[in-house]
């Protein structure tokens, strides 16, 4: 069974999270503070965790710290912060997901499963399907609807790391680091640029994409999208 840490102080939570969680299969794991939630990482080796950023101990945005020393395990940020500073930091600084409580229990079990699947399709593995587009990473085949599409080698290089870390949030910052290099992490319009040229080639309506999804203040985020779901 899949095993998730809930580090967070408020018992309500806890109980709500380990009720839905469990009726999904998951087996739930408790922390009331930071403290204890580091040593339950090491101790119950979690297959992803669910951080709270108030806690009493140590703030959320520490404990993340502490973890990506030593671990790559998903991290998740459930808090009532929702300042898009704060959100693009804490993705920046290796949390995989971030959901504003109140928030739906469907659609946190949805990320999570993204979460643990969290690295992507690697290189060698099977090509990666959404809605109407595929792409082989292995031959560098990108299709809409079973045609082939021709990208610039910026454009493909663009979505080559959208699949890679698909359903997760990319910060603006992050994209132009992979894509452009290590100096060219403010010139979010360049890449506002280069993105509304990728939604034209594949999307069914680039004005109101479906796969390619902007997260307001904050980047973008490569939907999976089941195939029906494109043509009803």
């Amino acid at each position: 069974m899949t095993g998730v840490l809930i580090i967070d102080d408020e018992i309500q939570i806890r109980r709500l999270l380990r009720v839905g969680l469990g009726k999904q299969g998951f087996t739930v794991h408790e922390a009331g503070t930071g403290e204890e939630g580091l040593q339950m990482v090491v101790g119950k080796k979690p297959d992803i965790v669910l951080l709270d950023l108030g806690l009493p101990d140590l703030d959320g945005a520490v404990v993340l710290a502490k973890m990506r020393t030593w671990t790559t395990v998903p991290v998740i940020i459930l808090s009532v912060r929702n300042a898009e500073e704060e959100i693009v930091r804490l993705l920046d600084a290796g949390a995989d997901d971030y959901l504003v409580k109140p928030f739906n229990t469907g659609e946190l079990v949805a990320r999570m499963k993204v979460a643990i699947r969290h690295r992507g399709p690697k290189e060698a593995e099977s090509v990666f399907v959404s809605g109407r587009l595929s792409v082989d990473l292995l031959n560098r085949v990108v299709k809409v609807d079973g045609e082939a599409v021709k990208l610039t080698p910026t454009e493909y290089g663009l979505l080559r790391l959208f699949v890679q870390h698909a359903g997760r949030i990319l910060t603006h910052g992050h994209i132009l680091r992979e894509v452009w290099g290590p100096n060219a992490d403010g010139d979010t319009n360049y890449l506002r640029v280069y993105v509304t040229g990728l939604r034209k080639k594949i999307e069914q309506n680039p004005q109101m994409p479906r796969l390619l999804v902007t997260e307001p203040g904050v980047g973008y985020r490569l939907m999976t999208v089941p195939s029906e779901d494109e043509h009803p």
